[in-house]
């Protein structure tokens, strides 16, 4: 059994990391060709607007864990560090989050990427997600993480939406001619009524579930145990 759950980590490691590159590369193409039919002036402003989604970064960051894993374990290397232990608790509770606001808030909503390439929006926005949550559930009691690791969790997404909003009001939307642009709705002030202040209660919203979900991990991770037999 162990040997089986082995193989299927290994295979499905590979190939989400795969599809993750090709869904990225794919969609990116895809915008391009939209971007320059539509006549946009800069091509790579819109490029640089397409890597500020969270979700192509979380997803960026969830191919090179998966990647590390993958070598980790063609090398039969019984541990990965803990240092890679909690980029996967990170990356993991990037990719779930990214999925429930997706699915919650943002599945009826056309982003600014141009136009979505189908099978690339259902692997970044489902697949993959999926996979990370089924690779924790299989492989939690190999991870040397601690509560306190949530501290760690929660740097990249306030980081991320530090860049976003300074960002924001000082990049021209190429789609409205507005002289701002943010990748996500929810984040943008002027389509709230309170502005600044609705933005900030969204933040803490998702801030909550990002802590909350990485907490879960965490304390599944610490109850199957890090005992003799553990999965790479």
């Amino acid at each position: 059994m162990t040997t089986t759950v082995r193989r299927v980590l290994l295979a499905g490691r590979a190939i989400v990391a795969v599809a993750i590159l090709a869904a990225i590369v794919g969609q990116l193409d895809t915008s391009i060709t939209f971007w320059t039919a539509r006549g946009d002036a800069s091509i790579p402003l819109d490029v640089a607007n397409f890597f500020s989604f969270f979700t192509i970064q979380a997803n960026l960051i969830t191919m090179l864990a998966l990647v590390a894993l993958v070598v980790a374990q063609l090398r039969r290397r019984r541990r990965v560090g803990r240092l890679l232990d909690v980029v996967l608790l990170c990356a993991t509770t990037y990719m779930v989050v990214m999925g429930l606001v997706y699915s919650t808030l943002l599945r009826d909503v056309e982003l600014q990427q141009g136009a979505t390439l189908g099978w690339a929006n259902e692997v970044l926005h489902h697949v993959a997600p999926l996979w990370m949550l089924i690779d924790w559930l299989l492989s939690a009691r190999k991870r040397a993480v601690r509560y306190r690791d949530l501290g760690i969790v929660v740097v990249f997404p306030v980081l991320w939406l530090v860049y976003t909003l300074a960002r924001g009001p000082v990049t021209p939307n190429q789609v409205n001619g507005r002289g701002w642009w943010y990748p996500y709705p929810f984040l943008d002030p002027a389509i709230h009524t309170s502005g600044y202040a609705s933005v900030a209660i969204v933040c803490m919203v998702i801030a909550a579930v990002v802590m909350l979900s990485a907490a879960v991990l965490v304390a599944y991770a610490l109850w199957r145990g890090r005992a003799s037999g553990r999965l790479v």
